[in-house]
């Protein structure tokens, strides 16, 4: 895939959508996901999100009592090459900032200023 290929070496911002795309296994955007998890399984693209990742795909998991899931979850999130950053007070001004100048949400402005914060060049919410 030609868009991956062009994320080698670069740092990308990832939003929620895409993990809940891989480990569920969408069938639109899943031969992506595997695509772009692998790349950054393989070192060729650092990917970084933030906690708020944690909570959001976690809900369903908890809702529905399936431990397997919330696992399945927990393994890309903590054990895998994605480094998942903690919300900080500069990280929380960052996105009060966003918030202010474009009406993002909470959740999304906390997503795209860590990825600033953490030097990402992309953002992938999709």
């Amino acid at each position: 895939m030609d868009w991956i290929a062009g994320l080698n070496g670069q740092t990308v911002g990832v939003d929620t959508a895409p993990f809940i795309y891989f480990i569920e296994e969408h069938p639109v955007y899943l031969e992506s996901m595997l695509t772009f998890f692998k790349a950054v399984e393989q070192g060729k693209i650092a990917a970084v999100t933030s906690t708020v990742t944690i909570l959001e795909v976690l809900v369903q998991p908890f809702r529905h009592h399936d431990e397997d899931l919330a696992a399945e979850y927990r393994d890309i999130l903590f054990y895998s090459q994605l480094e998942t950053y903690d919300s900080t007070p500069s990280i929380a001004e960052l996105s009060a900032q966003l918030r202010s100048q474009y009406t993002l949400r909470t959740p999304d402005a906390i997503q795209i200023a860590t990825a600033i914060h953490a030097g990402a060049t992309r953002f992938d919410n999709q």
